[in-house]
């Protein structure tokens, strides 16, 4: 069974923002993983592709790994980092076309430049983009991201919403819990509650083409589903919604499975936003590639729903064979 992997990370040295080390996250972890995950984020063929051989992945899709440039302060080194990444992304891909596809780096702190960019990453090839969740406190249902999402609309290309290391805030809860402010925990919560606001914002009824994906089963909000339409029915809301909160997922939102292997997370996900809505990951170097693989071979599905979860809505989303 072919498989791609959607949300795989990478890190190029050479960008003027810091961030391979994933902000204070990091702080959290073993040493001798740390060091492990930094040897890994910079490579792409010593350590990567014979991961990638030994467990059978076709593909890895790339993205500038957590925070990105998300936390740069000065909008022209955003621009510019975004730049370099994403030529350097084009090239890695250029030189294995057939095991790597790529999602550009955004530079949000421009909206109009960060349009362009998208624009300009996708002519050069890349299959879509990645922001890390906010960008310095700010969220894409603001009105100044406009440009971005008329641009992505029109490119027909989808935008993945991926956790930021570095929180927007501070959240009592967490407090003396430094484990909680990672993939842990709230960074599922924090992303999640991007795309509400994208739903709640009416996003989605001005940009009735664009996609976003949530990776992490959909920052579990497929589980809450339900839950939103009810409250969705009884509260005051600022934006009247054309369409339930749940009906976003069907049409707007298409989740992985990054780093949940978990045959009943996935079967329950795949009940609430449809099997063509649910894409493979593993969350390379994060996560172990063997594990995430035998979590697909093995799962419950009927032949044409496991190769759709694979590979089959991965090529189409993201248009992997055009």
């Amino acid at each position: 069974m072919k498989i791609i992997a959607l949300e795989e990370s990478f890190w190029y040295e050479k960008l003027a923002t810091e961030g391979s080390n994933t902000a204070r996250a990091w702080l959290q972890l073993k040493s001798a993983v740390a060091a492990d995950w930094q040897r890994k984020l910079v490579d792409f063929t010593e350590y990567r592709l014979p991961d990638m051989d030994r467990n059978g992945v076709d593909m890895q899709v790339l993205s500038l790994n957590s925070p990105g440039i998300q936390v740069q302060p000065d909008p022209d080194i955003a621009v510019a980092d975004a730049r370099t990444a994403n030529d350097f992304l084009a090239d890695v891909i250029k030189e294995h076309p057939q095991r790597f596809a790529g999602l550009a780096a955004i530079p949000l702190q421009d909206p109009p430049k960060a349009a362009a960019e998208l624009r300009r990453a996708i002519e050069a090839g890349l299959r879509g983009a990645l922001v890390n969740d906010h960008t310095l406190g700010h969220y894409l249902d603001e009105p100044q991201y406009a440009p971005f999402w008329e641009t992505l609309q029109d490119l027909d290309v989808p935008l993945y919403i991926h956790p930021n290391a570095v929180p927007a805030d501070t959240w009592k809860v967490t407090a003396g819990y430094p484990a909680l402010e990672t993939a842990m925990w709230s960074w599922a919560p924090r992303t999640g509650g991007h795309a509400m606001r994208l739903i709640l914002g009416g996003v989605f009824d001005r940009y009735p083409n664009a996609r976003v994906i949530l990776g992490h089963m959909g920052e579990f909000l497929p589980f809450q589903l339900s839950r939103l339409d009810s409250r969705f029915e009884v509260l005051d809301f600022k934006h009247p919604l054309q369409k339930l909160p749940s009906e976003y997922f069907r049409t707007n939102i298409a989740i992985t499975t990054t780093g949940v292997f978990s045959h009943a997370a996935l079967i329950a996900a795949i009940g609430e936003v449809g099997v063509d809505n649910v894409m493979f990951s593993i969350d390379y170097p994060f996560e172990s590639t063997e594990q995430a693989v035998q979590f697909i071979r093995t799962a419950p599905l009927a032949p044409a729903d496991q190769a759709r979860v694979a590979h089959v809505n991965a090529e189409r989303i993201l248009r992997l064979n055009q």
